[in-house]
C-alpha cells in the first residue's frame, strides 16, 4: 500500500512538472521542443518503477500490450485534436479528442490484445497519422505568450488532479488496466486544455501534432519493455525503454535544426 501512495505522489509531482515546463518550452523555445519535451516518458516512467517495486518484472512485461495500445490511440488523440483545435474551442477540442481515444483505445485491446497483434496496429496507425497532421505541423503563436505565477499554479494543480485519478483507477484494475492508464493521454489532454487559451488553438493543435514522433519512440519503447522484462529484469529494461524515448527525442529535435541551418 504504501508503494501504491510513493507512486501516486511521484506521478502526480513529476506529471505537473513536466506541463509546466512544456508550456514553459513552449514560450520561449518553439513548438517542436514544447512537444519532445512534452512526449518523454517523466509521468509513465515513475508509474512504471514503482510498478515493478510492487509487482515484479512479469506484470510490467504484462502491461506492456496496453501501453503499446495505449499510445497508438494517443497518436489518434492528437490528431483529433489537431484537428478540431483549429477550427473549435478548447473544451471540444479536448473532450472531443478524449472519447475518441476511449473508443480507439477500447477497439484496440479488444481486437489486438497481444504484444505482437498490437504492435502491428501502431505500425499501420502512426504513419498514417503523421500523413494527416503534415500540414497542421506549423502555426503561428497567438493569445498571451507569458505566464503568469497564477497560471503556473493553475496549470499543476490541474495536472496533478488528472494523473491522480489515473493512477488510482490502474492500481485497482490491474496489469492490463495500469499499462493502459500508465500510458494515457495525461500530460496530452493537461497541455490540450492550458495551452489553448494561452497560445492559441491552431499553435496549440501544433504542438499536439508534434508529439507523435515522441510517441512512436514511446511506443517503441514499451514494447520493447514487454519483451525484455521478463528475461532481463526490470531494472534493466526501464533503462533501456528510457533511453529508446531519449535517443528518438532527441533525434526528432537534432534533424529539425539541422535542417533548419
Amino acid at each position: 500500500m504504501e508503494t501504491i501512495w510513493l507512486a501516486l505522489g511521484a506521478k502526480m509531482v513529476t506529471t505537473a512538472a513536466i506541463v509546466v515546463v512544456t508550456c514553459l518550452v513552449v514560450e520561449r523555445a518553439g513548438l517542436l521542443v514544447g512537444a519532445m519535451v512534452a512526449s518523454l516518458p517523466v509521468s509513465a516512467g515513475p508509474a512504471y518503477v514503482f510498478l515493478a517495486a510492487e509487482h515484479g518484472a512479469a506484470f510490467i512485461a504484462a502491461s506492456a500490450p496496453a501501453s503499446v495500445a495505449s499510445l497508438t490511440a494517443t497518436a489518434v488523440f492528437a490528431v483529433v485534436y489537431g484537428a478540431l483545435a483549429r477550427r473549435h474551442g478548447r473544451w471540444a477540442s479536448t473532450f472531443g479528442a478524449l472519447a475518441v481515444w476511449a473508443v480507439a483505445v477500447t477497439g484496440l485491446r479488444a481486437a489486438a490484445p497481444g504484444l505482437g497483434a498490437v504492435a502491428i496496429a501502431a505500425v499501420v496507425v502512426f504513419p498514417l497519422c503523421l500523413v494527416i497532421v503534415a500540414p497542421w505541423r506549423h502555426a503561428p503563436v497567438s493569445g498571451r505568450p507569458r505566464s503568469s505565477s497564477r497560471d503556473i499554479a493553475v496549470r499543476a494543480g490541474a495536472a496533478m488532479l488528472l494523473v491522480g485519478a489515473t493512477i488510482v483507477a490502474g492500481q485497482l484494475l490491474g496489469p492490463g488496466a495500469a499499462g493502459e492508464l500508465a500510458l494515457a493521454p495525461v500530460v496530452m489532454t493537461s497541455l490540450a486544455v492550458l495551452l489553448y487559451p494561452q497560445i492559441g488553438g491552431p499553435a496549440a493543435a501544433a504542438v499536439m501534432v508534434n508529439t507523435l514522433p515522441g510517441l512512436i519512440g514511446m511506443a517503441v519503447a514499451a514494447a520493447v519493455l514487454g519483451v525484455t522484462a521478463r528475461p532481463f529484469g526490470a531494472t534493466l529494461s526501464l533503462l533501456l525503454a528510457l533511453a529508446i524515448c531519449l535517443a528518438c527525442n532527441g533525434g526528432v529535435v537534432a534533424l529539425a535544426r539541422a535542417r533548419r541551418r
